[in-house]
């Protein structure tokens, strides 16, 4: 037998491979044949699990390395395709081949030193990187088909389940609920990534692999279009209808979005507004330039500053903030003749909401039909080539987002008419003990409560304004003009 060191190589594409086919076993038997026919000896065997259609495989990248370096005088393997089924592979191996290093195909009777055993060599890796490439374009066919159709063909996000092929994702019911409660709680924007993370660790939320949820699955969930039924390719950014259930509405993927981007734009706290927890912390706006007003104690007294150095707007006691607050809260409350006033408009709004949700539910119908109507003309443009593909793309996306939205507002119409009662209902109870609880509850519940009933606290020039939350509004308004009819 040889005296000269030989390095044995088997590679299979898949773990399926390693059982069927070409297996490791069958290549290894074929490679010591190999070596006892030719008097070669094996001193170290290279095994890889690892598709060979792009280069940059770990242990042939390995061996290919030891072989430059001398450690072997050559390398044997089952098939030119297990080692090169991509040129760029085979033109290493041609350079070491050039360099005298010796390469032997198990299965193949090549003299790779002749120059027509070179060239059948050359030819067989020209098909074999032939192969991949088509192999490549067909997979990504069928890929794009199974999404075209709805299907997800990849593995399914926390809070759904694995159906196997041909088979929408099914909704855990475990993770579901959790997976949409961490919607609701961002969005509600009580909660940073972080604080987010704990909150669903602690009510049970785990990662694929059993782990604790961090910060980074938290923002992977909420930017994961899945979840409001929607299928994207990350690659193409291409949208696409899924055929499995969706766990949350547009809206509220919507509105989680818009509260990341929020957080994103925030501007860092002041060191003094941390030092001492405020009333109006980060509640009061400059109408100036719109940032929030800092809270400074100074001579006994606590008051709200812009900190924008070319703003002109003027600091303000928080004593004057508070008796603005005091009295927007103390107009909401009903006096002792309007309860029983609320309660016939409601009755009586109650009785319309029926009407009005079947015109609503007629108009969406018709914007859905329209929406697939232009779906299906704006595929007939991209065919007939009067627009190309960028612009297609763009507008395809938009179409198929607002179809879902369509689709969630047809699916909660009745609960969305519904639910604004329930909201003024809510509010109308709130408001009832909404000044006891501002005067005489600790720090954190009198913050709940301006939070509750008031959207936006505006000053300009010692002058405070406000907006109130849509139910309240309707309570005031409901207060000022009680025939007033509200959409």
């Amino acid at each position: 037998m040889s005296t000269k060191p030989y390095f044995a190589y088997v590679r299979v594409s898949t773990t399926r491979q390693g059982t069927l086919g070409t297996s490791l076993t069958e290549q290894r038997s074929a490679i010591r044949r190999h070596a006892q026919q030719k008097c070669l000896r094996i001193i170290k065997e290279f095994q890889e699990q690892e598709t060979a259609a792009k280069g940059g495989r770990p242990i042939f990248r390995s061996m290919m390395h030891d072989l430059q370096e001398g450690k072997a005088s050559g390398v044997i393997m089952h098939k030119i395709d297990r080692g090169a089924r991509n040129l760029r592979d085979w033109a290493e191996l041609g350079e070491l081949i050039d360099a005298g290093v010796e390469v032997h195909f198990a299965n193949e009777n090549l003299d790779l030193y002749s120059r027509g055993g070179r060239l059948s060599a050359d030819i067989q890796a020209v098909v074999a990187a032939d192969y991949i490439r088509n192999l490549r374009e067909e997979v990504k066919k069928g890929f794009y088909g199974r999404i075209k159709q709805g299907y997800y063909p990849m593995p399914a996000p926390i809070g759904y389940l694995d159906m196997g092929g041909g088979k929408a994702k099914a909704i855990d019911p475990v993770y579901a609920p959790l997976v949409r409660k961490t919607f609701e709680l961002y969005a509600s924007g009580r909660y940073s990534l972080d604080s987010l993370a704990v909150e669903m660790n602690g009510l049970g939320l785990r990662r694929k692999s059993g782990k604790p949820v961090s910060r980074n699955t938290i923002a992977d969930i909420l930017h994961n279009l899945f979840y409001a039924g929607i299928i994207r390719l990350k690659t193409s950014e291409e949208y696409f209808i899924g055929l499995h259930q969706p766990l949350i509405t547009k809206q509220l993927f919507d509105r989680a979005q818009r509260m990341l981007v929020d957080r994103v734009n925030k501007q860092s706290r002041s060191t003094t507004a941390l030092r001492e927890a405020f009333l109006f912390r980060r509640l009061l706006k400059c109408a100036s330039c719109n940032y929030h007003l800092v809270g400074e104690r100074q001579k006994g007294h606590i008051y709200y500053r812009c900190h924008t150095r070319t703003c002109p707007q003027k600091s303000i006691r928080e004593e004057k903030v508070r008796t603005f607050v005091r009295s927007t809260i103390r107009k909401l409350e009903p006096k002792p003749d309007e309860s029983d006033r609320f309660q016939n408009w409601l009755s009586a709004r109650r009785h319309r909401i029926n009407e009005h949700i079947a015109k609503r539910r007629a108009a969406l119908l018709g914007q859905l039909e329209d929406t697939r109507h232009y779906l299906g003309r704006l595929t007939d443009a991209l065919i007939s080539d009067s627009i190309d593909k960028v612009m297609f793309l763009e507008r395809k996306n938009n179409l198929i987002a607002k179809e879902v939205e369509l689709r969630d507002l047809l699916v909660n119409v009745e609960v969305t008419e519904h639910e604004s009662l329930k909201k003024f209902e809510s509010a109308l109870a709130f408001v009832k003990i909404a000044s006891l609880t501002f005067e005489y509850a600790p720090y954190e519940r009198k913050r709940e409560v301006i939070k509750t009933i008031i959207e936006r606290l505006g000053v300009n020039h010692k002058k405070i304004s406000c907006k109130l939350h849509d139910p309240f509004e309707m309570v005031l308004l409901q207060k000022k003009n009680p025939d007033r009819e509200s959409n």
